[in-house]
């Protein structure tokens, strides 16, 4: 295989327990995000990797192809190595189960990058930042990048930081959204990368990558997603598929 998916659903979430299993418009939103990345052109398979009984019955009662993983895992990147690890393919896409509004270009867009350019590690996904609000706000993660479109940092505070009498209208920050992709053999380097201390200062996984010297391409997308860290996200991400917004 070229390239195959992997959505890890944990169930026991610190912040929002039960979150993936929440209902949006009938449906729960391990289901929304799925559908939207089975529409993928670049996947030859998409697989949720679960942490509880309960998830991966209701995976199987939508027809996806779920598989168990151990309780034990501390992060995503983790659960996705033991799904990965026994299986022959050249690109894994890490996709966020709380991303219920992801757009399947975004998937596909990582995907051909890194299966065009042998160069590449890992890649993931930013969108230009319309509102001041987002700006500030610390659950939107900023990302700024060189010339060639690599990571120079991630943070939760506004980079690039406006001087005294910089010109606004120059100015342009980009919200990183949370969908990796990794070669294989990267992906087991990635997972084996010790924690460092950007990444605790910032509760930032990718900033692990970027400590140890590793390249992370960053590919621009006009698509929007929601991601649902709280239940006041989950309401927005309704009135989202209210509106028939996606």
């Amino acid at each position: 295989m070229d390239v195959i998916g992997v959505i890890p659903a944990r169930y026991q979430s610190t912040r929002f327990a039960g979150k993936v299993l929440a209902d949006i418009a009938g449906k729960p939103m391990l289901q929304h995000v799925w559908e939207r990345a089975k529409r993928s052109r670049m996947l030859d398979d998409l697989i949720i990797a679960c942490d509880h009984e309960i998830v991966l019955e209701v995976a199987a009662r939508f027809g996806a192809h779920a598989v168990m993983t151990s309780k034990e895992h501390a992060c995503g990147t983790d659960r996705i190595s033991e799904v990965v690890n026994p299986l022959e393919v050249k690109v894994v896409i890490n996709i966020q189960g709380d991303e219920p509004l992801i757009h399947p270009m975004m998937i596909d867009s990582v995907a051909r990058a890194l299966l065009e350019d042998k160069t590449l590690n890992m890649a993931t996904i930013m969108r230009k930042i319309e509102t001041t609000k987002q700006v500030f706000d610390p659950n939107v993660v900023k990302v700024v990048v060189d010339k060639n479109n690599f990571a120079l940092y991630f943070s939760r505070a506004p980079i690039p930081y406006l001087a005294p009498n910089a010109d606004i209208e120059q100015v342009v920050y980009y919200k990183h959204i949370g969908l990796y992709g990794y070669t294989k053999d990267f992906l087991f380097t990635y997972k084996n990368l010790p924690v460092s201390n950007l990444e605790k200062t910032e509760k930032l996984e990718q900033l692990r990558a970027l400590a140890e010297g590793f390249k992370i391409k960053v590919i621009q997308t006009p698509f929007d997603t929601i991601g649902v860290d709280t239940p006041e996200d989950l309401e927005r991400v309704r009135e989202q598929l209210q509106k028939g917004i996606s």
